[in-house]
């Protein structure tokens, strides 16, 4: 395979988008000489990690912290999260840059809890990134997707931290594609009932909720969700499948964003978005329609691993300079899988060192026994 080098195409590092707010959901850089191995406690390069933050403010991205694609719940820690917060949360108001950071029950041992163990949780870590000076994403919670019964355990619980919030939070609602321990989230099987739910809960707290993140990779549904939404709450796609039409949107509203395939395609989407504000449409279809292929490459089954190409192409794109993730994470996709997105990303312009991008794919297929000419 020959690279192209048509990475080096894309504008300059520039102020944020005007026409839709931005979220890039980044990952976290191990330290590779640290024992980050399955069921070790992370440690993490924190030079590196805060760095590729300041990469993404600096392309006008806001930051969307310790979530999913920072292996939330796949390897790191809540202390290490709390951490991560509130030092990336410190470069935020250094850089100017906005950031959300995600509260859960991850501190909670893995296995059964009770409701009010699950409000203290979640309440502790909403104290948490409040004072780090983060705006609240209330993610899914595995224990209240164990332990409720039925759709009002929801609602009490997510009501109790909204009040309590000092700022509008964003709902999360992540799909069993990223984390199957998530089914029957908002108390039902069926995505509608559900929807019925979240809608409830965004009707009782005006002015309270910023918006809702879904990430549950299916096209129409959101839509139908985000023309349900009161006047002021906002749809932030985490579909890293459909992203391109759910922003650009309809003549009845559109999608903002906050998706971790930002985070690995940050440059080209940077300058796509600012085609959407230039009124520029075919300009920000054609840089995007080489990402989706790429994304849904990323993001294909077993879904939960695509931090590990993320993590991949951060390495070719001269981010970090291993391929080392905490818990290990690094062996969840195969050679020939990683291969193709190294083709793919060369096609969408996101290796801006060929060379090096080229030396250090060589060096890891020879490593994993896929012989070089």
């Amino acid at each position: 395979m020959t690279l192209s080098g048509a990475g080096a195409q894309w504008a300059a590092p520039g102020a944020p988008f005007t026409g839709r707010i931005a979220y890039a959901a980044a990952h976290v850089v191990a330290d590779p000489a640290a024992e980050n191995i399955p069921g070790a406690p992370p440690v993490l390069d924190w030079d590196a990690t805060l760095a590729f933050r300041r990469h993404l403010w600096s392309h006008g991205f806001g930051v969307a912290e310790a979530m999913d694609t920072a292996q939330r719940g796949m390897g790191l820690d809540y202390p290490t999260a709390r951490e991560l917060i509130r030092r990336s949360a410190r470069e935020a108001a250094a850089a100017g840059g906005s950031i959300v950071a995600g509260v859960a029950t991850d501190q909670l041992p893995p296995g059964p809890a009770t409701l009010d163990e699950i409000r203290k949780a979640y309440g502790e870590q909403l104290a948490d990134v409040q004072e780090a000076g983060a705006r609240p994403v209330l993610m899914c919670s595995r224990h209240l997707a164990a332990a409720a019964d039925g759709a009002q355990d929801y609602l009490d619980v997510y009501g109790r931290l909204i009040a309590d919030s000092d700022q509008p939070v964003l709902l999360h609602w992540l799909g069993t594609d990223f984390d199957p321990l998530l089914a029957g989230y908002w108390g039902s099987g069926s995505r509608w009932r559900a929807a019925d739910t979240v809608a409830a809960l965004v009707a009782a707290h005006p002015g309270k909720v910023d918006g809702i993140k879904l990430s549950l990779l299916d096209e129409e549904f959101e839509v139908a969700i985000r023309r349900r939404l009161p006047a002021g709450v906002r749809l932030y796609t985490g579909d890293d499948f459909n992203y391109p039409i759910l922003i650009r949107g309809d003549e009845r509203g559109h999608s903002e964003a906050l998706l971790g395939i930002f985070a690995a395609i940050a440059p080209a989407a940077a300058a796509a978005l600012r085609a959407l504000d230039a009124g520029d449409l075919g300009g920000y279809d054609r840089i995007l329609a080489p990402t989706v292929t790429l994304s849904r490459h990323l993001f294909s089954a077993p879904t939960w691993y695509y931090k590990t190409g993320i993590v991949f192409l951060s390495w070719l794109a001269g981010h970090q300079d291993h391929f080392t993730m905490v818990g290990g994470v690094q062996s969840g996709r195969s050679p020939g899988h990683l291969a193709e997105l190294l083709r793919l990303a060369d096609a969408a312009g996101l290796l801006p060192d060929a060379d090096l991008a080229a030396y250090r794919a060589r060096a890891f297929l020879t490593t994993a026994g896929v012989a070089q000419p």
